[in-house]
């Protein structure tokens, strides 16, 4: 992808750079329980990694 990049184009990368992170701890707790274990990711909807799973954006 090239240096300069159109803001449309930025905005979509950082969109997508959000919803490949885990869920915040606290909502393990909070949507199962004090004493549940979990790990974060079970709970983030989009799993998106760089290299697996391409955005399809054109540069």
């Amino acid at each position: 992808m090239s240096r300069l990049k159109r803001s449309g184009v930025k905005r979509t990368l950082i969109k997508k750079g959000k919803q490949t992170k885990w869920a915040p701890f606290w909502i393990i707790q909070k949507a199962l329980g004090k004493g549940k274990k979990a790990h974060p990711s079970r709970l983030t909807d989009v799993k998106r990694h760089w290299r697996r799973n391409k955005t399809k954006i054109k540069p």
